[in-house]
């Protein structure tokens, strides 16, 4: 049985009550429109292919993102910057997040797509990653909800550009130094010189603690990687010096500061040095690169670096052309 009642100017509320389904109710702002729904509501009961989509006409796209943040996201490994972009994706699309599961089209999010493309310059790296990480939150919830499909399946992901420039060029480094001299939050600075200087990824320098620094031995231990496994990462003489100017904190991290406290205090310093094209994580290519360019063989980078696939450390191999004509100056043995 359905019914349609009047609820004031613009609101018609529609109900279907049909034995041996739960009870839906829906509200619309023409009469039409709740007549479109009964009819579809019903014929899908007729059809035993009806999915109860109370839950997601009730939660938003705010609520499903902050049950991620709550109880997924800190049970992966890059957990820390997935709830930061989650948290910056809330703030500055809080209109969309705002709306209900069930009205989420495609077009939303290529609405959002272009809209970082064109009018926020986001590189089309970002965009894409951005993209997989919200379509990863509502498959998290898609059958809790019951819904049939996740809108951002059907959306064309933007092509990232592979031929962007990750190493520094002449000046940069120093310039970003000078910069980073500059900021308030003091522990940055160490931090980049200690990528640069071990090629650690960002949350495995802030996993740092003194336990685990043997600088008479010069290596710092890893006990939860990215991959899963524990390493061993040798230490060079500015690591080490770096190391020994940092103040001990009485919580026993080498780094007393947070993932977002290192990513909005370095993107303000790379600013200011003209380098916004430079990620942190760009620090680990430039480490990774240097150490093939003074010799190492692939399996001396990888047990640095902690990649398990060896092709997979090609894409950080950037050597430079002036480095490699120095080489080939080099007369070959007799």
């Amino acid at each position: 049985m359905a019914t349609i009642t009047k609820r004031g100017p613009y609101q018609w509320q529609a109900k279907i009550r049909r034995q041996g389904y739960p009870s839906q109710t829906n509200t619309f702002e023409s009469k039409r429109e709740a007549e479109a729904w009964i009819s579809v509501i019903e014929s899908e009961m007729t059809r035993s292919v009806f999915v109860d989509r109370s839950k997601a006409e009730r939660e938003t796209l705010d609520q499903v993102i902050q049950s991620y943040i709550d109880n997924i996201a800190p049970e992966h490994k890059g957990g820390d910057a997935e709830i930061l972009r989650l948290k910056r994706f809330k703030r500055e699309e809080s209109k969309l997040c705002q709306r209900a599961m069930a009205t989420l089209k495609v077009e939303d999010f290529e609405d959002f797509r272009d809209r970082r493309l064109k009018n926020e310059k986001k590189a089309p790296g970002t965009v894409k990653r951005e993209l997989g990480l919200l379509s990863c939150v509502i498959e998290s919830a898609r059958r809790r909800l019951g819904l049939l499909e996740n809108p951002i399946n059907d959306v064309k992901r933007p092509k990232a550009q592979d031929n962007r420039v990750m190493r520094f060029q002449d000046g940069e480094e120093e310039a970003l130094m000078t910069a980073l001299d500059a900021c308030r939050n003091s522990w940055v600075k160490p931090a980049v010189i200690l990528a640069l200087e071990t090629a650690m990824r960002r949350g495995e320098l802030l996993s740092l603690r003194w336990e685990n620094i043997n600088l008479k031995e010069r290596t710092a231990h890893l006990p939860d990687t990215k991959n899963g496994e524990a390493r061993d990462v040798p230490l060079s003489p500015l690591a080490i010096q770096t190391l020994k100017n940092l103040p001990r904190s009485i919580n026993g991290d080498v780094l007393n500061t947070s993932a977002e406290g290192i990513k909005s205090t370095y993107e303000r310093a790379r600013k200011r040095a003209g380098m916004e094209h430079f990620n942190f994580h760009d620090l680990r290519h430039e480490a990774i690169s240097r150490l093939f360019e003074r010799g190492w063989n692939v399996m001396e980078v990888a047990a640095v670096s902690g990649h398990k696939d060896l092709q997979s450390l090609k894409r950080y191999t950037n050597l430079k052309a002036k480095d490699l004509a120095h080489k080939m100056a080099i007369p070959s043995p007799s």
